[in-house]
């Protein structure tokens, strides 16, 4: 139950952007325009969840291939307001901001 909520809240987050804040590399950013709302896209959609790419099945972290370009995208949970969360994979989004890192491969 709580790896599908988890889950849940990730994929939305990743799907719109709402209550978190998504980074984007050094690499990604100096990529052309296109080339990084192809990326942004790709990870906004991606659905591709296995027990290979997501053993825990929170949907917290994938890596794929957009052009040319290997990408990982990384979910992190930070507690808002200095409050602790007990679990922040399925805590109420207003005690919990979730931050997305969308990178190139090789800056892991």
């Amino acid at each position: 139950m709580r790896r599908a909520i988890s889950a849940r809240l990730n994929d939305h987050f990743r799907g719109t952007g709402e209550d978190g804040w998504t980074f984007l590399s050094a690499g990604v950013a100096a990529l052309p325009i296109s080339t990084k709302d192809a990326i942004i896209r790709a990870v906004r959609l991606f659905r591709d969840f296995t027990p290979d790419n997501d053993p825990c099945g929170e949907h917290d972290c994938a890596a794929l291939t957009v052009g040319k370009h290997r990408i990982i995208w990384k979910i992190d949970y930070h507690p808002q307001g200095g409050r602790q969360s007990v679990d922040p994979g399925v805590a109420d989004p207003r005690s919990v901001r979730r931050i997305m890192t969308i990178m190139l491969a090789e800056e892991y």
